[in-house]
């Protein structure tokens, strides 16, 4: 039985998914590195120790890779404070019907605390959700299992009884691996047939993740 939803942030409660995809490649730009729109892709969600080893792999080691996140998140919140954050479709009323119902929510997500609270403020979600876990309190990001495995330790919840709900490969592996259902509402990419076999479900929207609950 289904006791918990948890939702990964980026891309699957906010529409900021798609900012990733393009500052990634305009902060390597600026470091003097080409980043392909493939590779864009593949950095969805990526945590610690991936990202970085990810990053080298393709550019050397070499590259700082410190120095070009901090370039991103420049270029990515510049943009932000100038076009606002968007919540994704059905996220407000797929909140509400989980807390009417008094299913429990949480956030997973790869950004960090202080980010993940003013997007949350911004977008007016920020009060549904009985814990928000950051990718930073473990030690693995995704698409390790830890952030799932601590999110549901948090709610004293198994991870059988968490329902993930996610957008990119990376997260649905993280939650897949920690044991949850994982039901993907893709955002910038659908799922391969590898991915497809990890899915509990896959939907258009957030408006249909209550429809797999009942």
């Amino acid at each position: 039985m289904i006791k918990a939803v948890i939702f990964d942030m980026d891309g699957t409660l906010i529409d900021t998914e798609r900012y990733y995809r393009a500052f990634w490649p305009k902060a390597l730009e600026a470091f003097g590195y080409r980043m392909t729109d493939q590779q864009a892709l593949a950095m969805r969600s990526l945590g610690r120790p991936f990202a970085p080893a990810l990053l080298k792999e393709w550019f050397g080691e070499d590259l700082d890779y410190c120095a070009v996140r901090e370039k991103r998140k420049e270029l990515m919140e510049e943009c932000l404070r100038q076009e606002g954050i968007r919540r994704k479709p059905g996220a407000l009323e797929l909140l509400t019907e989980l807390k009417e119902k008094k299913i429990i929510t949480a956030v997973a997500t790869a950004t960090d605390l202080q980010r993940t609270e003013k997007y949350l403020n911004i977008t007016g979600l920020q009060g549904y959700f009985k814990k928000i876990i950051s990718a930073v309190q473990v030690s693995e990001g995704k698409p390790s299992p830890q952030i799932y495995l601590y999110a549901c330790s948090q709610l004293g919840l198994a991870p059988e009884e968490c329902m993930a709900v996610e957008d990119s490969p990376n997260g649905v592996m993280s939650a897949y691996r920690a044991g949850c259902p994982v039901v993907m509402v893709p955002d910038q990419t659908e799922p391969d047939e590898k991915l497809k076999k990890c899915l509990y479900a896959r939907v258009d929207s957030l408006r249909e993740v209550c429809k797999i609950l009942y």
